[in-house]
């Protein structure tokens, strides 16, 4: 899987799937690295409506845009540090295990990478995350809603991914960022993050 290079801020009257593959690419983008000054000179001119329809939506986007206009990219890039970087065990932790488990490594990452190869997926070798950090989640299922792949891409793969992958641990790794007090435009991603899940299992309740 790669990172998502630029976001088109989709309007909703252009496909509401496409909308939501690429709300999953940026929050993805968000959670692996500070926005650059690229991102922010987007997110100065990107729409005011969420991007994805539903009213759940429309205050935490206009938050994560307000967020990202406050900020620059030396402060993103700080904040992103303090909160997941730094020497030691990092404030907050990005890796579904930890969720899960209470440790790095543990089994969920087994299981998440015995269905990553059943979708015929892999992890990037060059980066250094492993493959239950919260972007490569997200950006699974920006795949698995926008890929070309007919017999992976499908509902179904969604909803199993989702359920099994995300759903389970994505609003606590919010929690946690939101509870930091040098949190400013993440408690905004965090947000939008969180009230994004609560949607997406809204929906995939809808056809189970």
């Amino acid at each position: 899987m790669t990172e998502t290079s630029t976001l088109h801020f989709t309007r909703p009257d252009q496909g509401e799937e496409l909308a939501r593959a690429e709300l999953y690419g940026l929050l993805a983008r968000l959670w692996l690295a500070p926005p650059d000054d690229a991102l922010l000179v987007q997110f100065r001119t990107a729409v005011t409506e969420p991007p994805v329809p539903g009213g759940h939506l429309e205050a935490p986007w206009h938050d994560l845009v307000a967020a990202m206009r406050a900020t620059t990219a030396t402060q993103a890039a700080t904040e992103y540090d303090t909160l997941f970087g730094g020497v030691g065990k990092p404030e907050v932790l990005l890796y579904g295990s930890y969720y899960l488990s209470g440790f790095l490594n543990e089994k969920p990452l087994a299981a998440l990478r015995g269905d990553l190869s059943t979708l015929g997926l892999t992890r990037d070798a060059e980066r250094g995350e492993t493959e239950d950090h919260v972007a490569y989640g997200l950006e699974v299922m920006r795949y698995l809603i926008a890929g070309d792949d007919a017999l992976t891409c499908t509902l179904e793969q969604q909803r199993r991914f989702f359920r099994a992958h995300l759903q389970p641990w994505v609003e606590r790794l919010c929690d946690a960022a939101d509870a930091q007090p040098a949190a400013a435009t993440w408690r905004a991603v965090a947000t939008l993050t969180r009230a994004f899940m609560q949607v997406e299992a809204q929906a995939f309740d809808m056809v189970e």
